[in-house]
């Protein structure tokens, strides 16, 4: 598909025709600087932490990508905004860029590592946004906040919700740290395959860590991805830590996860045994992004080892 539309061009569709003689901003980009209208009114999301950012500053956007596993944005996206708004145009790997296009948006906000063919094509439909990346860190998303922030003209208070979860976390730490509670934490996503244990490095292992637990990978992933490869059942025990959180991304996730629980390698781990394994949703917690997320994520935290 998008090689078809690179090939018959975008006729009729020019940047200056959308965005015509209105005043616009310049914004530091990975693909360099880029000139974005002063109140964007048409926004596209391809990046679930783009549309996250963009829902916690107020704005609604008008197209945005399924979150992965789903059909759908993420349920906790779904809280916030009537998602009869939004029209899906793509999923996480695959943007459907004819569909963009129909919804003539006056800005996009991409993912970091958005491939420069995709990039050249959707800058000819509007200005495009994509956050300069230096490969997965635990803070990289509030840079990525930020800057969407920026391109919707909404700055402060991209920034106002960005404090709030810092002081949040601040204050979650404190109060396990007052209880005593802490130690070692994985998290792995369940797969049908089985466990892979995720980098310590990401969104959601960063938002664990700051409420003060060791957030560990144990060596398991390699430098430069995600995730480590499908555990054993049997290697489980290499982290077997004080705190286990599993996600699950689909019910097919969740029947192999049902089965694992029942086996004797799973019931004989210590933190199985001390009842610290916590059940969380993969959609936020191994996929998203953003303010929005990292709020669920401190309530999970909260709730399971603050009952």
């Amino acid at each position: 598909m998008l090689r078809t539309v690179l090939r018959h061009g975008l006729t009729g569709v020019l940047l200056g025709s959308l965005i015509g003689n209105a005043q616009a901003r310049e914004l530091d980009t990975a693909f360099g600087n880029v000139e974005v209208p002063d109140s964007p009114e048409r926004i596209v999301t391809l990046y679930e932490g783009a549309l996250d950012a963009s829902v916690a500053a107020g704005v609604t956007p008008i197209g945005a990508i399924a979150t992965r596993g789903g059909n759908e944005v993420a349920a906790y996206i779904g809280e916030h905004i009537d998602t009869g708004l939004l029209e899906m145009v793509g999923v996480a790997r695959e943007t459907n860029i004819e569909a963009v296009l129909r919804l003539e948006p006056d800005l996009i906000l991409a993912a970091p590592q958005l491939p420069e063919e995709q990039y050249r094509l959707l800058s000819r439909i509007a200005p495009t946004v994509v956050p300069a990346s230096d490969g997965f860190s635990r803070d990289g998303w509030k840079a990525e906040s930020r800057l969407y922030g920026q391109a919707l003209g909404k700055e402060a208070d991209i920034e106002t919700v960005l404090e709030n979860v810092e002081q949040r976390a601040a204050a979650l730490n404190e109060r396990l740290s007052d209880a005593g509670i802490g130690g070692t934490a994985y998290l792995a996503r369940w797969m049908p395959a089985g466990p892979m244990v995720m980098s310590s490095e990401l969104f959601a292992t960063g938002v664990l860590a700051s409420t003060g637990l060791e957030v560990d990978d144990e060596g398991l992933v390699k430098e430069g991805s995600a995730h480590s490869d499908v555990l054993s059942l049997e290697n489980l025990s290499m982290i077997d830590g004080d705190w286990l959180f599993l996600a699950t991304l689909n019910e097919e996730g969740q029947q192999a996860l049902d089965a694992a629980e029942q086996s004797s390698a799973f019931t004989r781990l210590n933190v199985v045994k001390e009842g610290h394994v916590v059940p969380v949703n993969g959609q936020v917690w191994s996929s998203a992004s953003g303010p929005l997320a990292a709020e669920v994520i401190l309530n999970d935290i909260e709730e399971a080892l603050l009952p």
